[in-house]
């Protein structure tokens, strides 16, 4: 038996806009996402995190804050994915596609695209301050 994933997924705001991704890659292709992804091994989930807004956007982020911690055994079709999500703040770079994003969109957080895995989830905990756990 195989044991979950380590994910991270970012939400940053610019100028009063998300900043999302469109899938390249399966599942969900074309559908907006948070950037993130896999964690490397002997990586902390706040590297990976940077990493992946750095490959996926463009932009340079320090983080902010953690937002929740997501492990819904069935958030993502490929298997048991545990999720670290993180509020960032920009520090540099430019704003472009990159990697396995297919383009860079930048949505109101409160009217939300269709949204890939339980990405729509965690960011009504980012704008309600954090996750509620129940």
């Amino acid at each position: 038996m195989g044991h979950p994933r380590l994910a991270v997924d970012g939400v940053l705001i610019l100028d009063g806009k998300l900043v999302t991704v469109l899938r390249g890659q399966p599942p969900f292709v074309g559908m907006h996402a948070l950037p993130g992804g896999g964690v490397e091994l002997g990586e902390t989930t706040e590297r990976a995190m940077m990493r992946e807004m750095e490959e996926e956007t463009g932009l340079l982020t320090h983080i902010v804050r953690v937002v929740g911690v997501y492990s819904d055994p069935k958030r993502d079709p490929r298997g048991h994915t545990v999720s670290v999500a993180y509020e960032l703040r920009r520090v540099g770079g430019k704003l472009k596609a990159g990697t396995d994003a297919a383009d860079v969109d930048l949505v109101d957080p409160v009217k939300l695209p269709a949204m890939a895995f339980d990405h729509a989830t965690i960011v009504a905990d980012f704008m309600r301050g954090g996750r509620n756990i129940s």
